[in-house]
């Protein structure tokens, strides 16, 4: 048995002319594989950030739909909004106008009311003799002053025409009625139950046709005599049926008996303003030496159609009286 040297190298053995070959392939093989994992898990990110950022578009075009929606309903809103302050301040403007209107109106009732409280003043002076007796009443209501006259004052029994006692009380009456051209003046006829009576009643068969033509006397009396302007007056009659009292009683039934004569603010025609009705008022109260000016004036006239005519004051009237019957 022979003892190998370590020290001796083993003889030299040329390379395998085949291994090479294999070696590379094995080399390039991997590589290719390490490349193409790598190419693969490339490939699936890119997948993966381009499915992110079409999920991020579409989500981005879903909120600018959104945000382009909520744009429009804000615009329709500011419209609305704009509309609305538009129709406020219509609104606003009528309700201005509305109040000036109201504070005219409370203005002009004010005034109506405080001229009605002057001509009740005014009567209540005329007429306290009257009133004392209980032959007269003054009511006033707001802007409404009702003279509430009892028949015996102004009518004889079974009488329509104005009895001479009454043509005093009238005229004294009348004074006042006369200056107040803003007042309409409403006469209206009241009686009893009673049936008319046989004296009257071919001629007036009910109360109806009674109240009416003693109405109608009174404002014969002041339109004809004491010169009240006619275009004012208006006649009514209500026969029994607004009595005051009970028509059991004597006292009642004379209560019932009645003219009443009703004063309220004379209403501008349509298209005329109220404020011209007034200034024409004021124009015609002016001060006391205006009227007696006046007054003077048309007595000057007067004397001088008098003179021309060559006849007396009275019978100028007379074609008058016949017109109005």
């Amino acid at each position: 048995m022979t003892d190998e040297n370590p020290f001796i190298l083993p003889p030299f053995e040329p390379p395998n002319p085949l291994r090479l070959p294999c070696v590379v392939l094995a080399v390039s093989l991997g590589v290719a594989l390490v490349g193409g994992s790598w190419m693969y898990l490339a490939r699936g990110k890119a997948t993966s950030a381009a499915q992110i950022a079409r999920q991020d578009l579409k989500a981005s075009q879903a909120r600018t739909a959104a945000l382009e929606a909520a744009k429009a309903q804000l615009e329709a809103e500011k419209t609305q909004l704009e509309a609305d302050k538009a129709q406020l301040e219509n609104v606003k403007s009528d309700l201005e106008s509305e109040k000036r209107e109201l504070l005219k109106s409370v203005e002009v009732r004010e005034d109506e009311i405080a001229e009605l409280k002057g001509i009740h003043d005014k009567i209540q002076d005329k007429m306290k003799d009257e009133i004392a007796r209980g032959d007269i009443r003054l009511e006033q209501a707001g802007n409404r002053l009702r003279v509430v006259l009892a028949d015996r004052v102004l009518f004889d029994s079974a009488e329509v025409q104005v009895a001479k006692r009454g043509e005093e009380v009238l005229a004294r009456l009348a004074e006042v009625l006369a200056g107040t051209p803003d007042q309409e003046i409403q006469v209206s006829g009241h009686t009893d139950r009673a049936p008319v009576t046989s004296k009257l009643a071919g001629q007036y068969p009910t109360n109806w046709e009674l109240s009416v033509a003693r109405a109608t006397s009174v404002v014969r009396f002041l339109a004809e005599k004491a010169k009240v302007p006619a275009q004012k007056l208006a006649a009514s009659g209500c026969g029994e049926h607004q009595p005051i009292a009970s028509n059991k009683t004597a006292v009642g039934r004379a209560r019932n008996r009645r003219i009443e004569i009703l004063l309220t603010p004379m209403r501008a025609p349509p298209g005329t303003a109220k404020s011209k009705v007034r200034a024409g008022t004021a124009a015609k109260t002016g001060s006391k030496a205006t009227a007696k000016s006046n007054a003077n004036s048309n007595k000057t006239s007067s004397k001088k159609a008098d003179k021309k005519t060559d006849k007396p004051k009275g019978s100028a009237k007379k074609p008058q009286a016949s017109k109005a019957h």
